[in-house]
Formats: structure tokens, sequence, C-alpha cells
């Protein structure tokens, strides 16, 4: 993954995963059942991360390979250590450019990175390019600005106590994670029988500290506002978001993590 801002911190797998990574791979499921793709096609993961994307493309689809690339030599280095499939391979890469061969796949897909790149418009042209005529070509985000639960009562939290936090925030920073603007991206790019979807996951926390924790790892935007702040003001921060979470008898917090995908297809040659 790559970072736009200056707190977009991409460097440990490890922390990464308690963030986000587990969450991922829940919306990945989902995500390739709606692309329902037959298996044994060849794979391209753009911006694969810790290689949340990759590991569910393995289970669900049964593909014949899947290339996997990332800007982030870290990640890189933690996606293949966890991918252990003669299948996979791992590279990296600039999900603006693509240094793969054209036409090379049946699928290029994406999750969690669009937004981070400084040219999304660049990207989904690069994936467009990857895969054969009649390919496809999909990716899924945050619904940062709604039901992207965790995030979204953070930023709430941090914003009431500090107005400034709001130009971080990642519903204002990327307006580009709702329906229409990723439909019209994909239609900008010439692909074909574009729709988008919601998809919408459970994420259960054991308790409070299952949900906090994460938030002190450094790994993305409200991580890293998280650690930019004073310890009183991190814990005034950690203190009202604790009050509005929904927690159970049992201390469990069971919140949704709703993503939106797009999906198109490479137009045949005529």
């Amino acid at each position: 993954m790559s970072g736009s801002g200056p707190r977009d911190a991409w460097a440990s797998g490890d922390a990464y995963e308690p963030y986000v990574g587990r969450w991922s791979r829940l919306a990945a499921r989902e995500f390739l059942r709606w692309l329902a793709l037959p298996a044994g096609g060849r794979w391209l993961d753009v911006g694969c991360g810790t290689g949340a994307v990759t590991r569910t493309i393995l289970e669900v689809v049964a593909p014949a390979r899947v290339d996997a690339v990332d800007r982030s030599d870290a990640y890189v280095a933690h996606a293949r250590a966890h991918a252990a499939d003669p299948r996979a391979h791992f590279a990296v890469d600039d999900a603006q450019v693509l240094a793969v061969e054209p036409g090379a796949y049946d699928a290029a897909v994406s999750g969690l990175v669009l937004n981070f790149v400084p040219d999304p418009a660049r990207m989904v042209a690069a994936m467009a390019r990857a895969v054969r005529p009649g390919g496809t070509v999909a990716l899924y985000v945050w619904d940062y600005a709604g039901e992207m639960q965790l995030m979204r009562i953070f930023w709430d939290a941090a914003v009431a106590l500090d107005p400034a936090a709001r130009e971080l925030d990642e519903g204002v920073r990327f307006p580009v994670c709702r329906a229409e603007p990723l439909g019209a991206l994909f239609a900008g790019a010439a692909l074909t029988a574009v729709e988008t979807r919601a998809i919408d996951v459970p994420t259960v926390f054991r308790d409070f500290d299952d949900y906090w924790t994460p938030f002190l790892g450094g790994q993305g935007p409200a991580p890293g506002y998280c650690l930019s702040l004073s310890e009183p003001r991190r814990a005034a921060l950690r203190e009202r978001i604790r009050a509005a979470l929904p927690a159970r008898p049992d201390g469990s917090i069971a919140l949704v993590a709703r993503a939106w995908a797009v999906r198109g297809r490479r137009a045949t040659d005529r």
C-alpha cells in the first residue's frame, strides 16, 4: 500500500493485521463470491499489502496463478512469508504503472488501496491494461464516510475533541470511496458492464482493548494520528471512544464494516 498523507505509514504487516487485515479478509471473501469467476485463471492482486486478498483468492477461487504486487518492501516480505503456496508470486511494484505483461491476466483486483495512490485513474487504467480482452477489473475500498464503523467512531470522537483532525479523516480525504465515483472511474477507463455494490461484514471485538490496541500500531491515518497525540490527549480520545462504543454485557463490541466494491470488463477486441 502507498501512503498519500503525512500520517499514512505502511511498514509493519504485524501491526496492520489486527487493525484492518483481519476484516479485509472477510470483505475479500464476499468480494470474490460476487465476482464469481471460474477456477484456473491468472490473477493480479494490485497493492497486496499483507496478502489478505491473495490468500483469499488462493482459498476461494482455485486460480492457476496469482501475481501480487505492492510498493512496500516490508508488506511484500510479510505477504510472501504468510502465503506458502507455489501459485502465489510477490513483487514490489507501483500500482499506477504495473510492470507486468499487458493482457496477461484473466482478472486484476485490488483491496483497500485505490484511495491511497496519488492518481486513482492511472491505477485503474494500469489494471485494465493488465487483463486480456473480456477480462475482469475489480476492487473494493472502505466506506470511510459511512458504515466503516470502527474508523467512523474513531474519527467522530477525534474531531469532537480536535476539530483540526477533520482534515485527516478518511471520510473527508477520500471522496472516491463511494459507489458513484467508483463507477465513474471505471467507466472513464473504458471498462464495460460496470457495477457497484456494498459489502457489509461483521467486526466483532472481544472487548475494548481488542478494538483500541490496533490504533496504537501506527499503520494508516487513524493509528498515525493516534500516536501523534500526547498521552493525556490520547487518553481523552480513548475514553470518549469507549463511551461511544456499543458494548454488550460480556464486554464484546459488535460493529459493521462496509466496503464499496466495483467491477468492470475490458472491452473485447473487434
